[in-house]
């Protein structure tokens, strides 16, 4: 089976090889790249998106299509995680709780309970080890900023570098943060797994979602200038509102599956404390 595998592996990536060979010389400016769609893109983006940031133009609007399905791919991706990863574990017999206070681990056995001060007991996995306290009283500290930089990112991306992949992987990387410092079971506090998974979808659906919305005004689909009687603003502007609403959909669905990818895979699919 393995070398069926490698066999086929190999094959298709020589049919990649031989395919670069169709390929213009790198930075060749005679290419139909260099003669007919640059110019086009660099001529032409600020004035019919009023966007400065070419690039974002770009991948937003004048390539909306693919760019959807890049966030279906991300969303698909953390799916993948989910099904071939997630389990669901069975009640243990003993539970084991940390005295906040003194650090004293207690075993409780199935149906046995805690002491009367129980609100001081934190519930814990069998291989627990402690958190550096100067650790996570730092990282609570810089999380929120890490998280409005990534909101300025998503937000902002459209005027300069930026944009929703940027912005949502900076936003993820901000609850991972959190959980490795913390444990895992405190991040899904924050950020529970059936929200992390529905926020997967609603970026994806809110990408779509804008794109239907231009159908009803009997535009093409993804032509934010049909948002325009919508808005109240020129054509122009619309499509730098609707290259901002779909940004913030992508935002939305890479921080999700990020944060989502990250439990799976630090927890072997238990949800547990993870790392």
């Amino acid at each position: 089976m393995k070398k069926a595998g490698l066999v086929i592996v190999l094959f298709f990536g020589g049919l990649l090889v031989y395919g670069t060979l169709d390929f213009p010389d790198w930075g060749d400016p005679t290419s139909p790249a260099s003669l007919h769609v640059s110019p086009r893109y660099i001529e032409k983006t600020l004035e019919e998106t009023t966007v400065p940031n070419m690039v974002t133009a770009i991948l937003a609007d004048y390539r909306g299509f693919d760019t959807l399905f890049e966030t279906v791919v991300i969303f698909s991706a953390g799916l993948a995680c989910f099904f071939l990863l997630r389990t669901r574990r069975k009640a243990p017999g003993t539970r084991h709780y940390r005295h906040r206070p003194t650090g004293i681990v207690l075993h409780i056995e199935k149906g046995g309970r805690l002491p009367d001060d129980s609100t001081e007991f934190e519930r814990i996995d069998s291989l627990w080890v402690p958190h550096d306290l100067i650790i996570k009283a730092t990282c609570r500290l810089i999380i929120p900023f890490i998280q409005l930089f990534a909101l300025y990112v998503i937000a902002h991306g459209h005027h300069s570098p930026g944009g929703g992949f940027q912005g949502g992987v900076i936003f993820g990387a901000a609850f991972i943060l959190y959980a490795v410092t913390h444990d895992l079971r405190e991040g899904l506090q924050r950020l529970g797994e059936r929200t992390t998974y529905a926020m997967c979808s609603i970026g994806v659906f809110i990408y779509a979602g804008v794109g239907t919305l231009c159908l009803f005004f009997r535009k093409n689909f993804l032509d934010y200038s049909a948002l325009a009687a919508v808005l109240g603003v020129d054509p122009a502007t619309a499509r730098s509102h609707g290259i901002l609403m779909v940004e913030i959909g992508v935002g939305i669905a890479v921080m999700a599956v990020m944060f989502a990818i990250y439990c799976n895979l630090s927890s072997v699919g238990k949800q547990d404390e993870g790392l």
